[in-house]
């Protein structure tokens, strides 16, 4: 044998030995073989990619949640911020081509067009168990986070001055000291003046007779905003008597020092979004989408809304509630029917637009 042959097989020889000691060693800091399969299973089987999340809620909250998102699972995500109504639009243009992974915040009815227009997913998550049915979809295409009822906000200077009580009923908004005084969203872009249009027609009892209400309430009206929580500040600031909006987010700008700011809610009853979660349908990122609502329904993310100024409440039974969160049992509910105000939703927008803003 040449001397080059020689040498080749004793580096075989030696390599094959070092390889045999590695395998069967059972000390040092290398691990054995089973811990480094794991090792590098894990590290194969850890989602890759980024999430882009649509979110419907005020924007401190989901910068905040997207934050401890990412810091909860490691998992990288960014957010977009819009009204509900704006993100149905956006994701229904984006449908051959969708350009995020999950629509988290804004009333259900909205989610509920969305689903039977085939722009959402199923999901059925483990946490979704614990969450009562009326907050969710029963095929999972989507789940409740939070509740949150419709209230009036009113200028405690402005009242002052016509001389009169803060709104309770409403029919007090048709009051002639209120012309020109109310604000409130658009119901083609707000969520949330979808479900206070809608709480409308319930509590008068019919179609015809809440689209009678409406073209009264029409004149009174200043401003119809595209954003739902938008005419809380108008109000708080005086560019407004009153506004029409969930009452969490008027708490939330008294909390932020609106000391102006009268909350009432109608006592002749008052409907609710139940804010939600889904996944839209063709995402990229299945399984981080699914991660995100999993957490998104755990008590700690449902809970990181009352740190940072959100006080609606709350949809997992484990979660605790913030303090300032209206207590439900004490107002008057509609009988708000999610199913049937998603799969009228556009019907009856398109009738507002033509019969009461025109």
């Amino acid at each position: 044998m040449s001397k080059k042959r020689w040498m080749s097989s004793v580096a075989v020889l030696a390599v094959a030995a070092l390889l045999f000691t590695g395998c069967g060693s059972s000390g040092g800091n290398s691990g054995t073989a089973g811990d480094k399969a794991g090792q590098n299973a894990g590290a194969a089987d850890k989602p890759q990619g980024k999430l882009t999340v649509y979110v419907g809620f005020q924007e401190d909250h989901a910068v905040a949640a997207i934050k401890k998102f990412t810091e909860d699972t490691g998992i990288e995500a960014s957010m977009i911020r819009m009204s509900a109504g704006e993100i149905l639009a956006k994701i229904r243009a984006e449908k051959d081509n969708p350009q995020a992974d999950v629509w988290y915040g804004g009333p259900a009815d909205t989610f509920v067009q969305a689903a039977n227009e085939g722009l959402l997913q199923p999901y059925q998550s483990p946490v979704a168990e614990k969450i009562d049915a009326k907050y969710k979809d029963p095929d999972g295409y989507w789940t409740g986070v939070y509740v949150g009822a419709v209230g009036f906000a009113s200028n405690k200077e402005f009242l002052a001055k016509k001389g009169v009580e803060a709104p309770r009923r409403w029919e007090d908004l048709l009051n002639p000291a209120f012309k020109g005084e109310i604000v409130m969203a658009d119901p083609a872009s707000s969520g949330t003046a979808y479900t206070a249009m809608y709480s409308v027609l319930k509590v008068m009892g019919s179609e015809e007779g809440g689209f009678g209400y409406l073209k009264k309430l029409h004149p009174q009206v200043q401003q119809y905003t595209t954003s739902g929580s938008a005419p809380g500040r108008m109000v708080g600031m005086g560019e407004a008597g009153v506004g029409i909006l969930f009452a969490h987010d008027i708490i939330k700008y008294q909390e932020e020092g609106f000391d102006s700011l009268v909350l009432t809610v109608p006592e002749d009853g008052t409907g609710y979004e139940t804010g939600s979660i889904g996944i839209i349908k063709n995402t990229k990122n299945e399984e981080l989408a699914q991660k995100f609502v999993d957490w998104a329904l755990s008590p700690a993310a449902q809970e990181l809304g009352k740190t940072v100024g959100s006080f609606q409440n709350l949809t997992n039974p484990d979660a605790v509630g913030p303090e300032q969160a209206l207590n439900l049992s004490d107002i008057r509910m509609v009988d708000y029917d999610v199913v049937e105000a998603g799969k009228e939703r556009q019907r009856l927008i398109d009738k507002w637009s033509a019969e009461v803003k025109k």
